[in-house]
């Protein structure tokens, strides 16, 4: 399987995390995740490619003008604002590029041209920081999604990208959960530009609310998520079984929430359910949003999926014989995490 790869990722490294009432030196996202999952994907010798550039047209095909200049322009219009503080010694440095507020539900949402308000009208919550160089990393994770989408249509019956920044939480025009640009989403746009129909599958322990609102209304993309049950989990307020898609797209949108700790029968119960669903619905290409923060190591204790179920998972995908595009996501774990991936990437390839 190819492999697309780009040392940039490693110009998003965050400084700190909001997490229970706190600012904490730390990132869930650093750069040693994809580090790790490099050199697990070596060790099982998988072919490891850098991807052409493809500049912003794909990318525009998902996300809004004003989000994508945001992204662009975020750290260094913070920066500026920042300025009479770090004047008078207030500040002793700006940081990341943090939301102050946000638009309140109920409320009309004018755009705003301030840098502050921008960062809260373009985030979902605070797990979103922009860094001075974060935006080459965004925009080069976003590239290997669209580089194992344009393999796949010229013929290659699978492509991984390893992207980070991940990207499934990330909207239109609005990040959160640490995903800035829809990597998958991206992914499935630029497979619609040569083939009929995709379907996406996330199978991260956490909805992929971003990739669900910006398929919602539409019948050329399926939606499927596979997840930890909202009601007690990130993203919280949306991926529910209810939520079936709207006007053309009605019922071209399945969630498959589960419960704590679900293990593998429950986890790979609800991928046949998937898998089905996939099959009646024929795809010309499939999109995978490859998560492992299901894993029963991860620290986010979720899933608690073993790795023969990600092996089985791998092997179910595999089965449904169509042209499919894997999409890094989730996982925090850096000890297990490369082996979680080519686990997948394992069983896949063995079906």
């Amino acid at each position: 399987m190819k492999v697309f790869y780009s040392a940039e990722h490693a110009n998003h490294s965050p400084e700190s995390f909001y997490i229970w009432g706190q600012i904490i030196a730390f990132t869930p996202d650093p750069p040693a995740r994809a580090e790790n999952i490099l050199e697990a994907l070596k060790r099982d010798s998988h072919l490891v490619l850098e991807a052409p550039p493809y500049g912003l047209r794909p990318i525009a095909e998902v996300h809004t003008p004003e989000y994508l200049e945001y992204l662009q322009t975020a750290w260094a219009a913070w920066r500026k604002a920042a300025e009479p503080a770090l004047a008078t010694g207030l500040l002793t440095h700006s940081g990341d590029a943090y939301p102050l507020i946000f638009p309140v539900r109920g409320v009309d949402a004018r755009y705003p041209s301030s840098a502050l308000g921008r960062a809260g009208y373009h985030a979902s919550d605070l797990w979103m920081p922009i860094g001075e160089q974060s935006w080459e990393a965004i925009a080069a994770s976003a590239n290997l999604a669209v580089a194992a989408a344009e393999a796949v249509l010229m013929g290659e019956r699978s492509a991984y990208a390893l992207c980070r920044p991940s990207g499934h939480h990330a909207d239109k025009d609005r990040g959160g959960g640490n995903c800035y640009l829809n990597n998958a989403a991206i992914a499935a746009q630029h497979l619609r530009s040569g083939i009929g129909r995709v379907a996406v599958i996330d199978i991260d322990s956490h909805h992929g609310n971003g990739t669900q609102r910006i398929f919602y209304d539409r019948d050329d993309v399926l939606f499927i998520s596979i997840h930890c049950d909202p009601d007690d989990c990130y993203p919280y307020f949306v991926g529910y079984d209810q939520e079936r898609g709207e006007g053309r797209g009605h019922g071209y949108n399945l969630n498959l929430p589960l419960p704590h700790h679900a293990g593998d029968a429950t986890f790979l119960a609800a991928l046949e359910t998937a898998c089905a669903r996939i099959a009646a619905y024929a795809p010309d290409a499939l999109v995978v949003s490859l998560g492992v923060d299901g894993h029963e190591a991860d620290p986010t204790d979720e899933l608690k999926v073993t790795f023969d179920g990600f092996s089985s998972a791998g092997a179910r995908l595999g089965r449904l014989g169509v042209p499919t595009v894997l999409v890094q996501e989730g996982g925090y774990n850096l000890d297990t995490i490369g082996s979680c991936v080519t686990t997948v990437l394992a069983g896949f390839e063995r079906a």
